[in-house]
């Protein structure tokens, strides 16, 4: 089941960024000759939030949530190093630095290229993929490096939990330290939406499936009908997305290339601090390399979810917070074949 399953997601995963592409020219497409598609589509939104985005996306999350075994979670005590690297890593580092290497590049380095007003919005947009670590996708790095998948789903359930809690909080503070408003009311409407309700849906799905069918089925076959679900709802968002974005796309394609140089540097940084003090502390390669890879991948489907609640679907921080998603998948199989070479550092603590 594992390997089929795994397999499956992988090998859409390999050509992501492919996929990424094609969607992002037909959405360009769409913007710049269909226009009024885009136009009509904005019209159905609630408190900001886009209704046709919406359902889109959570055709994407609510596939992820089911796979995510939450009674895990009471194996917590048994080997803590790990998920504290998780932990720390994510929610008192990677939100920070995200702050700090966005602003260095917008601010600093790429000055010359972009105003103070479209570094501030990108700088949001960064921080909202900095604030939301990965979650189902780790599933996908953690089986290409020989993670441990028990592990890894007591890293995922836990890391899930926090988002709740930590995810507003940290974005408010950081988004108000560069000066942008974000309402309260938008950000708690953006978690509810984006992560309770398919959190819910999802275990209660796995709750009711599993008592009828049980456990095999559940994972072996009633899981993987959804998988086509979630590739659809990733594409046709970035398809909407693109179109969207067509106009600034066109008009500053430079800035596509700004905003990556920015995040890849993030993504490094982020997968070095967690990998090596895995390393430090002692922790077999199966459970370092999951760690170092949450914390570099990100919950993209949220970042941009809510970067379209907060400022738009057209909205120079949604195009920053997309800009991730086109990023994500080669540089994670870069980090994927990185952690695999180094495999034997590791061998003395397996």
């Amino acid at each position: 089941m594992k390997k089929e399953n795994s397999t499956g997601i992988s090998f859409f995963q390999r050509y992501l960024t492919i996929w990424v592409i094609i969607c992002m020219t037909l959405g360009i497409l769409i913007g710049r000759f269909l226009p009024g598609i885009p136009a009509f589509l904005n019209r159905f939104e609630y408190a900001r939030v886009s209704i046709p985005m919406a359902i889109l996306i959570w055709l994407m999350i609510y596939p992820m949530m089911m796979k995510v075994d939450f009674q895990s979670i009471k194996n917590v005590g048994r080997n803590p190093k790990g998920l504290f690297v998780t932990w720390i890593t994510n929610w008192l580092i990677k939100p920070f630095t995200m702050y700090g290497i966005a602003s260095l590049f917008f601010f600093g380095i790429f000055k010359a290229f972009i105003t103070p007003e479209l570094a501030t919005e990108y700088l949001a947009g960064a921080v909202l993929l900095g604030a939301a670590p990965c979650t189902a996708m780790v599933f996908v790095w953690s089986t290409l490096t020989k993670g441990d998948p028990a592990y890894t789903v007591v890293q995922v359930a836990t890391n899930d939990l926090i988002i709740l809690i930590a995810f507003v909080p940290i974005v408010k503070f950081l988004l108000g330290v560069s000066n942008v408003t974000v309402p309260w009311d938008t950000l708690f409407l953006s978690v509810a939406l984006f992560v309770v309700v398919p959190l819910v849906a999802g275990v209660l799905t796995r709750l009711i499936v599993t008592r009828n069918k049980g456990l095999e089925y559940f994972e072996g076959v009633f899981v993987q009908k959804f998988d086509g679900i979630t590739t659809v709802g990733l594409l046709l968002t970035l398809i909407l997305l693109f179109s969207f974005q067509g106009g600034v796309i066109l008009e500053s394609p430079l800035h596509i290339l700004l905003i990556a140089v920015a995040l890849i540097a993030q993504t490094f940084l982020i997968f070095a601090i967690a990998y090596t003090a895995c390393y430090l502390l002692k922790l077999p390669h199966r459970i370092a390399a999951p760690a170092g890879m949450i914390g570099a991948s990100n919950f993209f489907e949220l970042a941009v979810a809510v970067a379209i609640a907060l400022f738009g679907t057209t909205s120079p921080a949604a195009l920053a917070t997309t800009v991730g998603v086109l990023t994500e998948v080669p540089v994670m199989l870069l980090l994927v074949k990185l952690a695999n070479r180094t495999r034997e550092q590791f061998v003395h603590k397996a």
